[in-house]
């Protein structure tokens, strides 16, 4: 019986482990919004030189383009001008085997005509192929002048884009993220990281106190949302998370810009913390050391509207 029972709590044990091994807020999990550049990675830093794909997001995913010819080029087409000019050819064509025809059958080019009027139509047919023979080099000319040249590349796409500059990750000094040059798209001052390294420890109290009211006043509803289906996962199994004394190891900037009215920054942070997951019903500590920190890398991208306040609208794992 005692076999039975050690063997129930060793089941019990893997099945709650995996979803207890990464518990703070949003912690394994790569989803959220980033606007237009939701389903691109993020520049790589210092602190995250790498991050994985955004994996859930209320943010469509766009579809894959077909794949089109270029429409500055032409493609060449096979065979010489008769193949491509099948009147023309069959008319000559026609003509000739007409004469050979006639020929054969005594009558020569001339159609059977003799004396002067078999010679006046005999000079009148080669005038006539003549003719059609200088009309095709026209337009065989012609043609090939008229030919569209490649187009040449060109350096950006729109005349205002910049290329992204992971060269311009922020270093980190005395616990707090230190202003920089930004992405040319939006500037980031010193306020902004403040907010940046606040958000990340309100975020993880709210969390820790299952505060919902708090959490939707930091982060987008799709957020509160994920962060919600993980707290009733956890009251299903009996357990809560406690997170505290978070404290931010190091953190660069990512990339930074607007778009339809939304200002967003994604911000690459290294941070440690007190991360421990109790069981409800008496307390005892299922995951985690109490006076042990541990430290954690992920990707958060902040969005604001104009001249608002930052909220947390995704996280990725590095």
């Amino acid at each position: 019986m005692n076999k039975f029972r050690w063997l129930a709590v060793v089941a019990a044990v893997i099945i709650v482990a995996p979803s207890l091994a990464e518990a703070r807020a949003g912690a394994g999990s790569n989803s959220g919004s980033r606007g237009g550049r939701t389903y691109q990675a993020p520049p790589p830093t210092q602190t995250a030189p790498a991050s994985k794909p955004v994996e859930r997001s209320a943010t469509p995913e766009p579809a894959q383009k077909a794949a089109t010819a270029t429409p500055a080029t032409a493609a060449p087409q096979s065979g010489g001008f008769f193949a491509r000019n099948p009147f023309v050819s069959g008319l000559m064509g026609g003509m000739l085997g007409a004469g050979l025809l006639g020929m054969v059958f005594g009558g020569g080019f001339s159609g059977g005509l003799g004396g002067a009027g078999g010679m006046l139509g005999l000079l009148l047919q080669f005038l006539l192929i003549g003719g059609l023979a200088y009309l095709a080099v026209r337009l065989f000319r012609g043609r090939n002048g008229g030919m569209v040249q490649p187009a040449r590349p060109v350096a950006y796409a729109y005349p205002n884009a910049t290329p992204n500059r992971p060269d311009a990750a922020l270093a980190r000094s005395s616990g707090s993220l230190l202003a920089g040059s930004a992405s040319a798209a939006l500037a980031i001052a010193e306020n902004d990281y403040k907010a940046f390294e606040s958000l990340l420890g309100d975020v993880q109290t709210a969390y820790s106190t299952g505060d919902l009211a708090r959490m939707r006043d930091l982060a987008t509803p799709e957020m509160v949302g994920y962060f919600s289906e993980e707290l009733s996962a956890n009251a299903s199994r009996g357990v809560e998370n406690k997170v505290e004394q978070v404290k931010l190891e190091q953190g660069d900037l990512s990339e930074a810009w607007s778009e339809a009215g939304l200002d967003y920054a994604t911000v690459a942070m290294r941070f440690s913390m007190i991360d421990v997951t109790r069981r409800i019903a008496d307390g005892q500590i299922v995951d985690g050391n109490d006076h042990v920190r541990t430290e954690a890398t992920e990707i958060w991208t902040f969005l604001r509207s104009r001249a608002g306040k930052w909220i947390l609208s995704a996280i990725q794992q590095a």
